[in-house]
This record gives structure tokens, C-alpha cells and sequence, in this order.
């Protein structure tokens, strides 16, 4: 049964540690992760990775998720795809000394800055074919060199069953077929720019240039 398998793999590593890290995107695949570690171990750090600080209606989740979670740790740092758009100039001044960092560094960083060996990442096999040919090689228990996955096999439809179940909120969806987070896309800045005004305007301090987005989008201009 998934959901045993799945205990089976957190259990793996509650017996090796009562400590973990979490990446929390605050999306439906690392929030159901998080409510099925947190009753396992002593110490979670979650890590957010922001795209811009202190954006209202993510300080909102992080609330939430403080209330319902009381014994995380929920540390916020910037993503590191920020340093692609900041070393290139997108929709800002270009910086070239930023130095290019991948998930995988700001995962060994946490990893050394917490003392925590381990890691979980909310990624599964039905999110793409890269993943699926990535988890595929790894096989279960979906851990490796202290990267845990033990999301591997759910799909989406698993994740909202559980959701449902277990009575967790719908996190923001920025449009019908968008699941990701904060970006440079016209969804996302509409769903901003009806919903929470405030929050474009503090992206577009950060990035001045990004106003283009939605007059690109209301003027059909490219």
C-alpha cells in the first residue's frame, strides 16, 4: 500500500536521525510531506525558498503553517534560481560576479549550516520524465546521499486524496495550469495583481523591468 511504503521509507531515516530538513515550497506536494514527517521526528527545519521577501500572502501560509506545525524551525533563504536572473539581468540591472548555484548547493549549505544529514524534497516520478527516469534509477527506498523522496510514487491524485482526508487547505494556484510558485509569468502577475496588489508591487522594487509582463499581456505585444 503507498501510503505504508511511504512510512517505511520516513521510518528508514527516523532510524538513523530525530532530525530532517524539509524543502517547503508551501505547494500540495511539500505540504503533505510535512504533515506526514512532522509526528516522526524531534527536530524539522523547513527551508523556503523565496523568490521576493516578505510577500504577504506567503507570510500568510508561513503563519498557517507555523500554527498547525508548532515544533518546525521555518527558515527562509533566497531560491536559487534568483541567481540566473540576477547574474543575467533579467528584468534588472545584470550582476556578473553572482555566482551560479543549483539545488544541490543550497541543499549541502543547509545540510552544514543545521547539522542535518538528511533532506526531504517533495519531488515524484509523475511531476515529469526526467524525474520519473531519476527516481526510476534510485528505486525504494528513494534516498540518496541523504536526499530523501519518499513522495516517489505518489501521484497527483494521491496527494489530493490525502489533502482531503486529512483536511489541509488548497495552497495558491496562480492560474488553472500553473503549479508552481512566485515567477516571471503573466498568470502569476495577474493572480497578483488581482488578489494581492501589494505583493507586485513590492516584486516589481525588486524587479522594475517585470512591469513589462502585464503590459506586454494587456497590450498583445511581445
Amino acid at each position: 500500500m503507498l501510503i505504508e511504503d511511504t512510512y517505511r521509507s520516513i521510518d528508514r531515516i527516523r532510524e538513523k536521525t530525530s532530525s530532517a530538513l524539509l524543502f517547503l515550497s508551501f505547494g500540495k506536494d511539500s505540504l503533505v510531506l510535512l504533515d506526514l514527517i512532522y509526528p516522526k521526528f524531534d527536530r524539522i527545519v523547513c527551508v523556503f525558498m523565496y523568490f521576493v521577501p516578505e510577500l504577504g500572502h506567503i507570510e500568510r501560509w508561513i503563519k498557517w503553517t507555523k500554527a498547525k506545525y508548532p515544533k518546525i524551525e521555518l527558515v527562509q533563504i533566497p531560491h536559487w534560481n534568483l541567481t540566473y536572473i540576477l547574474k543575467s539581468g533579467m528584468y534588472c540591472v545584470p550582476n556578473p560576479k553572482v555566482k551560479l548555484l543549483k539545488l544541490a548547493d543550497v541543499v549541502k549549505s543547509m545540510k552544514l549550516k543545521y547539522g542535518i544529514d538528511y533532506v526531504f524534497l517533495g519531488m515524484k516520478k509523475a511531476d515529469s520524465m526526467n524525474r520519473r527516469l531519476m527516481l526510476n534509477r534510485m528505486g525504494f527506498p528513494y534516498e540518496k546521499n541523504g536526499i530523501v523522496y519518499s513522495l516517489a510514487d505518489w501521484t497527483q491524485k494521491d496527494i489530493l486524496a490525502y489533502m482531503k482526508q486529512k483536511g489541509l487547505p488548497e495552497p495558491v494556484r496562480y492560474s488553472k495550469n500553473a503549479s508552481g510558485g512566485v515567477g516571471f509569468n503573466p498568470e502569476c502577475f495577474l493572480w497578483l495583481e488581482k488578489n494581492y496588489p501589494e505583493d507586485l508591487e513590492k516584486i516589481y522594487g525588486v524587479f522594475p523591468m517585470s512591469r513589462r509582463i502585464l503590459f506586454e499581456h494587456y497590450n498583445g505585444t511581445k
